[in-house]
């Protein structure tokens, strides 16, 4: 790996100026899930180890150049201080002389927090007299926010050219993992893609093709790609302008011998409402009146057939509307092989996504995976094959 991290540095009285991403949920000025904020923590304590100081950079909401009271990140400060076990300042601008003075006036073992990048139009335009003015305030640079590495802004891409840099703990494991899954992964790869529509995950759907040994396809996804097929899916959601789309990833997988796998036997209900009354049938007997709301058992069996035979897997989407009674069936039923095989000791499992996150979290299962990327548009834009400029600084 070309990157560096902490363990490179040499932080010994050093002001290290760290990027992390506390765009935690507020509700009433309370953070209702410091999951963010716990994830830092390593990174900061480690610093702190190291002799370092630590002052913040992050983002909060979307300001867009505004001083905007409610997205100041002093409402997250309470938060922070509380998890890290330790006061933190906190400065009114993450430049000028409030971050200078603040700076300065910093001792051994204090952390600070600056304010929101964003409060500067500067920030998301990558502007070199802002990356200049946030690297005029320290030593060392340390990127730990996965999240925002692929956006190219001052305070993720900017000044890491300025300053030398690292990866903090929670970007290092990122890194590592995906590394692990797609760069140089343990074959057989399995990767399994769920979601609504094809037409947001074209790019995704075409860099793994080329690089796994089987793709699962599910949720309304599928649908698609059972329509291009020829098979009626009554009222699903489906994307039936996406036909020859779905059809072209089909030839392209055949060409390059990736096995897609797709609803062999599907549950149908009338109503989309939970509890709603449902059957089970093959994937071509969809009745014109229904919709698809879940992977049949023959189908699941399947997919734990290709699980329990591969070495590494990546998860986003779910299979289902997993949301409702009792459509999580397929979905669950699968995570519970991906844990059981993870826990076995022979399937490095990584996931992520919004969706993927809050169904293995309501599998119970939120401990049982190799990995769980909280990143969002990051990890997308990884499993796309896109580069993410935020590493990329890291590694020239």
């Amino acid at each position: 790996m070309a990157w560096k991290t902490l363990d490179d540095m040499d932080l010994d009285g050093k002001v290290v100026l760290t990027r992390v991403d506390i765009n935690v949920p507020v509700e009433n000025g309370q953070v209702t899930d410091d999951t963010r904020i716990r994830r830092i923590l390593p990174t900061i304590h480690d610093i702190l180890a190291k002799g370092g100081k630590p002052v913040l950079l992050a983002h909060f909401g979307r300001p867009k150049g505004d001083r905007v009271p409610e997205m100041s990140l002093a409402i997250v400060r309470p938060a922070l201080e509380a998890a890290l076990g330790l006061p933190v300042g906190f400065a009114k601008d993450c430049i000028g002389a409030p971050a200078k003075v603040a700076v300065a006036g910093m001792e051994a073992g204090q952390v600070l927090l600056l304010e929101n990048t964003r409060y500067h139009a500067e920030e998301p335009k990558n502007d070199p007299a802002f990356a200049a003015s946030l690297a005029a305030l320290g030593d060392v640079y340390c990127n730990d926010a996965f999240s925002a590495a692929h956006r190219a802004h001052g305070s993720t891409e900017g000044i890491a050219r300025l300053l030398p840099s690292c990866a903090g703990r929670l970007m290092q494991a990122e890194l590592s993992a995906l590394e692990a899954a797609l760069g140089q992964p343990q074959r057989p790869v399995v990767a399994v893609v769920g979601g609504a529509k094809v037409s947001t995950k074209l790019d995704l759907l075409g860099n793994l093709v080329a690089r796994v040994n089987h793709l699962v396809i599910g949720g309304g996804m599928a649908n698609t790609f059972l329509a291009a097929q020829g098979l009626d899916v009554g009222k699903s959601l489906a994307e039936h302008d996406m036909a020859d789309t779905a059809r072209e990833i089909l030839a392209k997988a055949k060409d390059v011998g990736c096995e897609i796998v797709l609803p062999r036997d599907i549950v149908v209900a009338r109503e989309f409402k939970a509890n709603a009354d449902n059957m089970t049938v093959p994937a071509d007997a969809c009745p014109v009146e229904a919709m698809i709301l879940d992977a049949g058992p023959e189908t699941l069996a399947h997919i734990q057939t290709v699980i329990e035979g591969a070495r590494t897997l990546i998860m986003n989407g779910p299979l289902g509307v997993f949301e409702m009674e009792p459509f999580q069936t397929g979905t669950f039923a699968m995570l519970d092989v991906i844990a059981a095989q993870t826990a076995a000791g022979t399937l490095t499992s990584v996931a992520g996504g919004g969706d993927t996150v809050a169904a293995i979290n309501a599998a119970g299962h939120g401990d049982d995976f190799t990995y769980i990327s909280t990143a969002g548009g990051a990890f997308l834009e990884w499993m796309e094959g896109k580069t993410l400029p935020g590493v990329a600084a890291l590694e020239g």
